[in-house]
């Protein structure tokens, strides 16, 4: 396959030892699958995007829903308060973060417990896995004034009770990316020749792949490309850590037959360098994000297998209406009416998360373990049935 083609934001840096890492390894060991590419160029220790960038904020490559404002913390916090209280109000309520980003949203959660429902607030072990010492140094300089301890991991941990959260992790997990043609899935390898990196087709690395399409009952279209993220299933498989509670998980992506539908023909991969996107992996290597939609009804499917069954599903812009994000804004008129730059702030950000075609499609996923069905507040007249 040829490379495609630049776009017009063209790259003027890239991280130079990175693509000598890159070069050797495939001149040592021949092509390598879009996986292993995409997460040596995200996630080595030393020379990796998230290593060597400062990629989240309006300063950086993309924007998260924290960067937003600390209403989406604060709407959060407030989804986890009935959670904890359909548990019983356990002590501890073990809310467990995995990749914390900048922190704010931990910050954002603990600021509007303590205010608002100290119990709560009392009641909450906040703990951050993260793997990123970058990151981690970032949360830390975040949380130092947060209200309440929070303490880091680099893996979860064992007999959860209470929830496990995560925002815009999954679609950061490497994929292997693949092509239907003519009854065969074929896999993209990544190789390197006359100074450039550049795409070829062969048999898939792995029987998962296959597994992965018969388990949904489904195939992309004929000639699509398309993103399997198996590491989405293992990490599903680490989440029966959860003794009992609930997994909330807020991320783009789509239930499978829209994911892989046939008109998709080039498949979800994005890359994001100072807010503009771009679709060609290969430019500005380490100093782009990279990031591929997530199938949320394999999400659904092997959580059930460990478990876990769903509560809850719908838009972000749907859950943050749901728990009262206009009545927030309102608020500020009604409590300062002389608030106004405040006022406005909120309307702005408001209008910005709920963005359909923004942060608002954002889908937000909440499955329990050993906690009885309930109706939850972010949920009303969700997707799920």
């Amino acid at each position: 396959m040829a490379r495609p083609a630049q776009d017009e934001f063209e790259a003027t840096t890239e991280n130079a030892a990175l693509v000598e890492l890159l070069r050797r390894r495939i001149e040592a060991e021949g092509a390598i699958t879009f996986h292993d590419f995409m997460e040596t160029v995200l996630y080595h220790p030393q020379q990796g995007y998230y290593a060597t960038r400062q990629p989240m904020g309006r300063e950086g490559d993309y924007l998260t829903s924290p960067e937003v404002h600390p209403i989406f913390g604060a709407l959060v916090a407030k989804q986890l308060l009935q959670l904890w209280e359909l548990m019983g109000r356990p002590q501890p309520f073990d809310l467990v973060e995995q990749g914390a980003g900048t922190g704010l949203l931990a910050r954002d959660i603990l600021r509007w417990a303590s205010k608002r429902e100290p119990e709560f607030c009392q009641a909450i072990r906040y703990r951050i896995v993260e793997i990123s010492p970058a990151l981690r140094r970032r949360q830390e300089e975040t949380l130092s004034t947060a209200d309440g301890e929070v303490e880091w991991l680099e893996e979860l941990p064992e007999a959860i009770q209470g929830c496990l959260l995560s925002n815009e992790l999954i679609d950061s997990f490497p994929v292997h990316r693949i092509v239907h043609r003519d009854r065969r899935l074929l896999e993209i390898y990544v190789s390197y020749r006359d100074g450039r990196f550049e795409e070829l087709l062969g048999l898939t690395s792995t029987e998962r792949i296959a597994e992965y399409f018969a388990d949904l009952g489904l195939w992309p279209g004929e000639g699509c490309v398309a993103e399997v993220n198996l590491r989405a299933i293992d990490w599903m498989a680490e989440v029966v850590r959860l003794r009992r509670g609930f997994v909330l998980t807020f991320d783009y992506g789509y239930p499978a037959e829209e994911l892989y539908a046939p008109w998709r023909r080039d498949g979800t991969l994005l890359c994001f360098y100072r807010h503009n996107p771009s679709h060609d992996p290969y430019a500005r290597i380490g100093k782009q994000d990279m990031t591929a939609h997530v199938d949320f009804t394999t999400l659904m499917r092997v959580g059930r297998a460990h478990g876990l069954e769903v509560a809850g599903f719908t838009t972000q812009a749907r859950f943050l209406a749901n728990l009262g994000i206009g009545a927030g804004v309102d608020a500020v008129a009604r409590d300062s009416p002389g608030a106004l730059e405040e006022y406005y702030a909120r309307r702005r950000a408001v209008q910005e998360l709920i963005d359909p075609a923004g942060l608002g499609r954002i889908r937000v996923l909440a499955q329990r373990k050993g906690v009885l069905p309930a109706d939850l507040w972010g949920f009303a007249e969700d997707e799920h049935t």
